[in-house]
């Protein structure tokens, strides 16, 4: 059982790719934190009348959305080290996105629309069938997120920021000839950019998310440059903390809700230098645990479909239990159950689509003249999850 496992989910090169190992384990655990997003949510109903179960649930919900913007940093880094090391054309560079993004979301997509006719109460189609096809054809396009649209599939506003990102950072290497620019200015450079859009947003409001990405853009730089050693276990698992207990700040407007932003800019950047430039630290090989490793690998399939198997769980449970009982039993008893159901459906999209539509092309495509297996790292062909 274990080596069927690890032929399928094992995409790391036997886990010996720089950086691979701790990277997958960080993909892992952001997907679960997107989990104790949903699953506080879907558990309100069984502990609202425990006050303090209630704030914490609601604690839990806050802080899991910060597992989105490590998702962010992890594909800011990749992405941009892969192209900031050589020169590719774009056409080519973006259709290998869309081959890593699509056949996965379009076959959740597919889903969403048939449940919206299964469950016409859940459904957020148009019944007319002009502004039908508008709307299916925004979320086709991933535009929900970056514009003010409901996305269908709960999850993919994050895609419109991945699709955004992957449309500038190779463009804007190009016009400012990043390549052949100083490590020292491409930082300042990034830095700038960061800073100028947090202020912006301060007063404004705005995506201030998408400087995640800068966040992994500046991790590339500094593990590249090697002129600053990354700090110890310790300190990146308190600014971990730090990172996501911020968001629970009480600090309201558009100038606090950046204010957490910049403070998880800061503490994905000492999380990740950490594991990807101090590898003997144990940090980074507790991230490398190969079951939380695996999750990262399928990540994106969970990300996509996690939430409806979720939903559809606690509408059994709510059929079974309706919402008497003690909360406490509940929250603590359904967690590990439910995050047991989400994996059911995710390994069935991951092995059916993701892996054999978006992940064994490019396999085969780097595969040796005459080799037979390769186990291959997921470090140089996906920014997303």
């Amino acid at each position: 059982m274990r080596e069927w496992l690890a032929r399928q989910f094992e995409l790391s090169r036997g886990g010996a790719g720089h950086n691979v190992r701790s990277m997958e384990g960080l993909r892992g655990f952001a997907v679960f934190l997107v989990f104790l997003v949903h699953y506080a949510t879907l558990v309100n109903p069984w502990v609202l009348g425990n006050a303090f179960l209630h704030s914490f649930a609601s604690a839990v919900h806050t802080m899991g959305n910060a597992g989105v913007d490590l998702f962010f940093v992890l594909s800011g880094y990749l992405i941009y080290g892969s192209l900031i090391s050589r020169s590719q054309n774009f056409m080519r560079f973006m259709m290998r996105r869309v081959r890593r993004i699509y056949p996965a979301f379009i076959a959740v997509l597919v889903i969403y629309i048939g449940l919206s006719f299964v469950f016409p109460a859940e459904n957020k189609i148009p019944s007319a069938l002009s502004s039908a096809s508008v709307y299916l054809l925004q979320n086709f396009l991933l535009l929900p997120g970056l514009f003010p649209i409901e996305p269908l599939v709960t999850v993919s506003w994050s895609l419109s920021y991945e699709m955004f990102y992957y449309l500038a950072i190779p463009l804007l290497i190009l016009f400012l000839d990043l390549r052949r620019r100083d490590a020292k200015w491409r930082v300042v450079f990034f830095s700038l950019v960061a800073a100028t859009v947090a202020a912006y947003c301060a007063f404004y409001g705005g995506h201030v998310r998408l400087i995640m990405f800068v966040s992994g853009i500046l991790l590339h730089e500094a593990l590249a440059g090697r002129s600053i050693s990354p700090p110890g276990s310790v300190p990146a698992v308190l600014a971990l903390a730090a990172g996501l207990f911020s968001t629970i700040l009480p600090v309201p407007g558009s100038a606090g809700y950046v204010l957490k932003i910049v403070i998880l800019f800061a503490a994905f950047f000492t999380l990740c230098f950490t594991c990807f430039g101090h590898q003997s630290a144990w940090l980074p090989k507790a991230f490398s645990w190969t079951p939380l490793r695996w999750l990262g690998n399928m990540s994106y399939s969970y990300y996509l479909l996690h939430g409806l198997a979720l939903k559809s769980g606690f509408l059994v449970l709510s059929k079974i239990l309706g919402t008497a009982g003690s909360g406490v039993l509940v929250f603590w008893g359904m967690l590990p159950l439910m995050f047991a159901l989400t994996l059911i459906p995710s390994i069935g999209l991951f092995l059916l689509v993701e892996r054999p539509f978006s992940l064994a092309p490019a396999l085969e495509a780097r595969k040796p003249l005459g080799q037979e297996k390769v186990i291959y790292s997921r470090n140089s062909q996906t920014g997303s999850r």
